[in-house]
């Protein structure tokens, strides 16, 4: 049935590309304003060197939700704006973007011509800030992620998709699930937020991803440092900010069909979109369904029970009117995907599974047919995320107020009995309430202010057989003030709030032992930032800020009493810990010439009350042993410390003049950190990711022809440095070797008529098959092969991606 599916899918793709490639183009009049409309804007975006006009261009009001393209005449049309000031993106492929603030009053008509460059040096960001703003005045890095860049890469899931910006790195349980480190900082340290609402699942565990439909994104933004002011707790490290909302241009309706193929492991994807613009009326609808078999690796072969499966779903509705807007999101992620246990035969070295043998547990090697399925076996993971959010802005003269509010269900199920298969063995029910709601001042005299409110209402329940964490409920709520002044060539903002939160976690007993005391607890905190970001020269921007930050400690550091699974460990919470607090420097250069792109940072983050788990000693002085069943654990408990970290990332682009297609890149990045005092004989940080080099050769071309545009070739070497820091404490972590992968992809857009039909992009990852482990790969750490005298589970070999999406407008 999946397979005939694909191929309706295919088939009404085929029908897209057919009527994509005879369309007509035909005269517009949308440089005549129409009666009785109010605040219309138009107009019309050309090539500076030529004056040609460039269908495609994408013009965008990011505080106003709303956004266009221009048609085959190079014409853009918006009807029924608010009056006020508002910073406008103007954006083509291949010429440089224009942000410009300006006032809408009345009906205008506002042409604009684009320049084409090697690099665009201009974009704007909505992490970590009041309102909209050109990222070269923002203080702290930020990254921008496009729909196109995440087109071009191969990946597995979204975080594994940002992984190639410096500074972001992934802890890793096989294909499907990832969680994002940023600056050697993850878990609650660092938050997600997907169209304007925070995350919330079980982002303190190994095995819990980010459940977002990769193919849903159309832009990501990475924030590195923290973010307190804006989001609260947990902001310490920095913000991963996904964006998968694109509403039509006005009075269309408009979409594409995605195909995807990755040969490792036998990955195909599909996802069709629609978006619908009428009259201020907005909606979309999305869906996804990906799959994927067991991976493979030179020494591995291929991985039992790495495969996975997802379904997804999203849509919206809501109106853009002269007063503002409302709208109304839904969506809905579903994932099944296996647990790797690693476990091994230890005559033949191959993988083995658990099998249900008349009523008893029966050990048994893999056969060939185990690893091509994509539906995994015991043990493996059910997460649902369902979401419901409505996102609105009104204008109160030349002022707006923006609330946000939205409902989450996060549903994680684990199996893990094949006696009873149904059996759930651990079941996670997270219900969260986000609310935020932000009061932005009308900019004046170049100063832009705002005031807010935001937090969530949450409460856990434990619906299995098991349980690790207890049950809680907890409430969170934080007031800041945050301002920008811009004062000719210098850019200064920052601000200050406050956080409250109550924490109520219940007590449980099972068999009439209590499991779990009944707690109560409070944090409260106060966040400050301030920097500033100096324009030296049209070329060149220097960047400072200083941030405190804090984060409460979470529920299993508070309460844990159980078995960590794939460990030697019983972990016990300490109820009286106290709130992480970060104080961190941030400096660095950013360069824009014709010939060079540069970017240059360095940071230094001292965390107070750094939070990580020790062994317990006996009244004897020897280790503390704990009875779980007829195992014997090592008992460890959460406590306190202070940590440093320090390092940055650089950034470079050559593409010299008259070269001006070929590029020369290279990024790199290094954090170190450490504990002021040893644990165990180690003062190093677990999880912290080793130093990386990529080094890219990359062609683009067709930029101007008529029937091929935006293609691009690139060979790229992504190295990875030895990780010789890590933390032996306990025996948490082994020294990591170093490894290069060679990549290399090509694609571009097909074009009949001014129009994009379809766009490829072939790609092929770790052409030499090196077999490595990364140093924050969980599988790293999985049983000994006995055969080969190797421990645990290597990365995925070599990878061939092809990637085909139609476009559909009406």
């Amino acid at each position: 049935m999946k397979s005939d599916l694909v191929k309706v899918l295919f088939l009404i793709a085929g029908i897209i590309f057919n009527l994509n490639v005879q369309a007509q183009v035909k005269p517009d009049n949308r440089l005549q304003t129409p009666e009785n409309v109010k605040n219309f804007l138009n107009g019309k975006i050309t090539n500076s060197e030529n004056g040609e006009v460039l269908p495609g261009a994408s013009i965008i009001f990011p505080d106003l939700k709303i956004g266009g393209t221009t048609n085959a005449q190079g014409v853009y049309s918006f009807k029924n704006l608010p009056e006020g000031k508002y910073l406008i993106e103007v954006t083509f492929v291949g010429f440089s973007s224009i942000l410009e603030t300006i006032e809408l009053k009345g009906n205008m008509t506002k042409d604009f011509t684009l320049s084409p460059t090697a690099v665009e040096a201009e974009a704007v960001t909505i992490t970590g800030v009041s309102s909209a703003t050109s990222v070269k005045r923002t203080p702290i890095p930020v990254t921008i992620i496009k729909k196109q860049d995440l087109n071009r890469g191969t990946s597995t899931n979204i975080i594994d998709a940002l992984t190639k910006i410096p500074g972001v790195s992934q802890v890793s349980t096989g294909a499907a699930i990832s969680k994002p480190i940023i600056r050697g900082l993850g878990y609650n340290r660092l938050v997600v937020v997907n169209d304007g609402i925070r995350q919330e699942g079980q982002q303190w565990g190994d095995e819990h991803g980010v459940e977002i439909d990769e193919y849903s994104i159309n832009r990501a933004e990475v924030l590195k440092g923290p973010a307190s002011i804006m989001y609260g707790s947990d902001a310490l490290a920095g913000v991963i900010n996904f964006t998968s909302i694109e509403p039509a241009s006005e009075g269309e309706t408009s979409g594409s069909i995605l195909t995807a193929y990755q040969s490792n492991n036998n990955l195909r994807g599909v996802h069709g979109e629609v978006n619908g613009n009428k009259n201020g009326l907005v909606w979309g609808l999305n869906g996804t369904y990906k799959a994927a078999a067991d991976y493979k690796n030179k020494y591995d072969g291929k991985v039992f029970n790495s495969n996975f499966n997802e379904k997804n779903f999203g849509t919206y509705i809501g109106v853009n009117k002269s007063w503002g807007f409302s709208h109304l999101y839904l969506t809905r992620f579903n994932q099944t995907v296996g647990l790797i246990e690693g476990d091994r035969d230890a005559v033949s070295g191959k993988f083995t599974k658990v099998v249900n043998n008349n009523g008893t547990e029966e050990e048994v090697t893999v056969g060939s047919k185990d690893f091509d399925t994509s539906d995994p076996v015991i043990p493996y993971q059910k997460i649902k995320h369902f979401k419901l959010a409505t996102d609105n802005s009104f204008y109160l003269g030349n002022n707006r107020l923006a609330a946000t509010i939205a409902y989450q269900r996060n549903r994680r199920q684990e199996f893990g009995n094949v006696l009873d298969p149904g059996e759930k063995a651990l079941y996670f029910d997270l219900s969260t309430i986000n609310y935020n709601i932000r009061y932005h001042f009308s900019e004046n005299n170049g100063w832009k202010n705002s005031i807010g409110i935001n937090g969530m209402q949450q409460m856990n329940r434990n619906k299995g057989v098991e349980a690790l964490i207890p049950e809680y409920s907890l409430f969170d709520a934080g007031v800041f003030f945050y301002t920008q002044k811009r004062i000719d060539k210098l850019t200064i903002s920052g601000g200050i709030r406050f956080d409250t939160r109550f924490l109520n976690s219940n007590a449980l007993s099972i068999d009439e032992v209590l499991k779990f005391q009944n707690f109560k607890r409070n944090f409260s905190n106060v966040s400050a930032s301030g920097g500033l970001s100096y324009t030296l020269s049209k070329a060149a921007t220097l960047k400072f800020n200083i941030a405190r930050g804090f984060r409460a400690p979470n529920i299993p550091e508070l309460a844990s009493n159980g078995a960590h699974e794939g460990t030697n460990r019983y972990v016990h919470g300490q109820q009286n810990l106290k709130s992480e607090t970060s104080l961190q420097l941030d400096g660095g250069i950013e360069m824009s010439t014709s010939h060079l792109t540069l970017s240059a940072y360095a940071f230094y983050n001292s965390i107070s009350n750094f939070i990580y788990y020790r062994k317990l000693v006996s009244g004897s002085g020897s280790d503390s042993i704990v009875l779980d069943g007829n195992e014997k654990l090592i008992a460890y408990q959460y406590a306190q410390n202070k940590a440093n970290l320090y390092g940055g990332e650089i950034s470079i682009d050559i593409h010299p003049h008259p070269l001006d297609w070929l590029h020369i890149q290279s990024t790199f990045s290094y954090v170190r950190a450490t504990l002021s005092e040893e644990q165990d004989g180690s003062k190093n940080l677990p999880l912290i990711p080793s130093g990386r080099l990529i080094n890219t050769i990359k062609a683009e071309f067709g930029k101007k022809n008529k029937k091929l545009r935006n293609a691009y070739l690139k060979l790229e070497l992504d190295n990875t440095f030895a990780q010789n820091h890590p933390f032996t404490g306990f025996n948490t972590e082994t020294k990591t070797a170093g490894y290069g992968l060679l990549n290399a992809g090509l694609g571009g857009d097909l074009v009949s008529k001014q129009r994009t039909f379809l766009s490829i992009f072939l790609s092929a990852n770790n052409i030499t098959d090196v077999a490595y482990q990364n140093h924050l790969s969980r599988l790293k750490y999985t049983a000994v092969n006995n055969v080969t005298g190797r421990m645990g589970v290597f990365n995925m070999g070599r990878n061939f991606s092809v990637k085909v999406i139609i476009p559909f407008k009406i």
